[in-house]
């Protein structure tokens, strides 16, 4: 029963943290607690400065990292190129940080796998994501261009809007997020020259909120504010990427379906348990039916032995799970290609799995002391079919 109730909580739980721990990915090294961006049909978002004089009056805002973005394109080994030889470029995205406030909200310097983090002071170095250099990665794709030849201390061209700009590598990021591990990280105030965003207006702005703030009730502040009407305002659950939510989904419903085959198996179990219990004591049945023992009673005492069965299996279940497994996962995730998955058990949800496997335990339980109790009693005593 406790490997039963550890089938029915763990395994839907590992499915959903492989995705869960792909959104806190998102949450903690690229959203924030709230993100700002552009509306739709605008490059960046109009009257920024205003956005966060804003944020820094709300109470419950912590640090924020405003970003500079641009799409560019890199080419590496440029200098060394003959005239018939195909250019080595990849595409990604320019973001323009100030390091120290991006590094607060998203901890960006714990992400470096190789070289340093930028510095203020880093004019013409990039760092980039490892997704963007074939020495990490090797994807036989068209679609899907990586930088050959490209180490730290490199230097690439950068195509923004036309012109050229030659930077050197000083960094490579790893990330399990896309936007983190394609992107091109470079100090805000040089973005804002070579993008021509003279008048401040930055691409997206990152917010962490202090402990305990709500990222629902600041959003509506800002959107009280007028924020919405120069900008797209989402809490870190808004900004998820669709395939995301559309993957959560999917491996909910996968994990109540494995579920619910577990459920059929446990019952399985103690029909059988229940069964053979009863078959072996069907001699001793009959006696305390022939001294005048009601049968609904005998019945009931292999129904509380299946609740017995059901509800010390399940709370040992739960002190593993809550106490144990819970607490390891978080502290040492799974780790797959796109995520660091983790153990999701809502308590909510844990209990219910829980009454299921009691109420089917319950009637497994039952229809095995039905049968027996219903024999004869004097071919019950007697031993006979």
């Amino acid at each position: 029963m406790i490997l039963t109730f550890l089938n029915l909580v763990v395994l839907s739980g590992i499915l959903v943290g492989l995705i869960e721990g792909s959104i806190e990915g998102w949450h903690e090294q690229y959203t924030g607690d709230i993100l700002i961006s552009s509306l739709e049909n605008k490059s960046y978002i109009e009257g920024s400065t205003n956005i966060i004089n804003i944020l820094k009056n709300i109470p419950e805002v912590g640090p924020i990292s405003p970003r500079f973005t641009k799409g560019v394109s890199l080419e590496a080994n440029y200098q060394t190129k003959k005239e018939t030889d195909k250019a080595n470029m990849a595409s990604g995205q320019l973001i323009g940080i100030n390091p120290s406030a991006e590094d607060e909200v998203t901890g960006l310097a714990s992400h470096i796998l190789e070289g340093s983090y930028l510095t203020p002071n880093d004019y013409d170095k990039v760092i980039l994501g490892y997704f963007l250099l074939e020495k990490y990665i090797t994807i036989d794709s068209p679609d899907f261009t990586v930088l050959r030849n490209v180490d730290v201390g490199t230097k690439i061209r950068m195509q923004i809007d036309g012109t050229l700009k030659e930077v050197t590598v000083k960094g490579v990021l790893k990330s399990k997020i896309d936007n983190v591990s394609r992107g091109i990280f470079m100090i805000d105030s040089q973005v804002k020259n070579l993008i021509g965003r003279d008048d401040g207006n930055f691409g997206q702005i990152a917010v962490n909120l202090k402990d305990g703030a709500d990222p629902l009730a600041v959003k509506e502040k800002l959107i009280l504010s007028g924020v919405d009407k120069s900008a797209k305002v989402q809490t870190y659950v808004d900004a998820q990427p669709k395939f995301l939510k559309d993957i959560i989904d999917t491996f909910n419903l996968l994990g109540n379906v494995l579920s619910s085959i577990g459920l059929v198996v446990s019952s399985i179990t103690i029909f059988i348990v229940i069964f053979i219990n009863a078959i072996t004591r069907r001699k001793f049945i009959g006696i305390l039916r022939g001294i005048g023992i009601n049968g609904k009673a005998i019945e009931m005492s292999y129904i509380l032995q299946s609740i017995f069965y059901a509800v010390l299996g399940s709370l040992i279940g739960l002190v593993l799970v809550y106490s144990v497994l819970v607490p390891l996962f978080k502290a040492y995730p799974i780790d797959f290609p796109f995520s660091d998955g983790i153990l999701v058990a809502p308590l909510d949800q844990t209990l219910f799995r829980m009454g299921l496997l009691v109420v089917s335990t319950i009637i497994a339980g039952y229809i095995p002391a039905r049968m027996i109790v219903r024999k004869n009693t004097l071919d019950s005593i007697l031993g006979r079919n």
